[in-house]
């Protein structure tokens, strides 16, 4: 018998105990009081609308849950009202052209402080993300005061300056966040073949940055449309916003038709941030 056989032999012997298999469980495990936490947390989030959707489809004139009846009126009464439709042309209008400027300068802004360094360049970070931080009915009264004497009250640049300094910020910090995986290698090596430098951020940077200035410009177009406080300073008798509207329809008459105005902004909203991620899950896949 060899030393082997032997080995093998007085192993098997042995009366060891058998060493139980453990779970393979993957790097970092979420517990599970954070997924209860969580689910807590997004169930507080979404509860509103869950109280808002069902009461659009209510019978009675009357704010009331859980609804009466069920009928769509007032969805019928959203897209047939010249007001209610003006309000949302109007919405949409001043959110894309906001969210197109808001890219444009959050995204050049973006790739000049990358490109700098020391307290500069965190100081006009800090500036750029001022609006973030400061009170709503703050940026309001200086944005009033300031278009006052620009007779931009009212009119459909105001709104469009004014809400593309609010998204700024979004598409500062996705771009900045994109950037920050990019090869500055790839920069120097289109620079030695004779590239200019906006050939090079239009071939070679924005290819490879455009999911954070995709990010950047849903957010922008977002924070526009559901913008509310400005848009009061900013309201005349013959240009307001659909928020503007919703505002109106709460605090001077009582009509049901903000329910359905509500239900069609949370969905259009989520609508707009989930497609951006499912298509990008589906090219991960791919």
């Amino acid at each position: 018998m060899t030393i082997r056989e032997q080995a093998n032999n007085g192993y098997s012997n042995t009366n060891l105990p058998r060493r139980r298999r453990r779970r393979v469980r993957g790097t970092d495990p979420v517990p599970l009081w954070l997924w209860i936490v969580g689910g807590a947390v997004a169930l507080y989030l979404i509860l509103p609308t869950l109280v808002v959707i069902p009461s659009s489809f209510s019978e009675t004139s009357a704010f009331k849950f859980p609804p009466e009846g069920f009928t769509l009126q007032w969805y019928e009464n959203f897209f047939t009202n010249p007001i209610w439709l003006a309000s949302l042309g109007n919405s949409f209008l001043v959110a894309l052209l906001a969210s197109a400027l808001a890219t444009i300068a959050g995204t050049a802004a973006a790739v000049g402080l990358n490109r700098m360094t020391g307290r500069a360049a965190s100081f006009l970070r800090t500036l750029l993300m001022v609006s973030m931080v400061t009170p709503a009915i703050v940026i309001a009264v200086a944005v009033y005061i300031s278009f006052l004497k620009w007779h931009l009250t009212g009119s459909l640049p105001g709104y469009v300056l004014a809400h593309a300094a609010l998204g700024v910020p979004f598409v500062l910090v996705a771009v900045t966040s994109a950037l920050g995986g990019l090869d500055p290698q790839l920069l120097r090596a289109a620079a030695s073949l004779g590239v200019s430098p906006i050939r090079s951020f239009i071939t070679v940077t924005m290819p490879l940055i455009s999911r954070g200035i995709l990010s950047g410009a849903v957010f922008a177009f977002a924070t526009s449309f559901d913008e509310v406080v400005i848009a009061l300073f900013l309201r005349s008798p013959t240009f307001q916003t659909l928020p503007v509207q919703m505002y109106n329809s709460v605090t001077f008459e009582l009509d049901p038709t903000i329910s359905a105005a509500s239900s069609l902004i949370v969905v259009a909203v989520t609508t707009l941030f989930l497609v951006p991620q499912l298509i990008g899950n589906s090219k991960k896949t791919d």
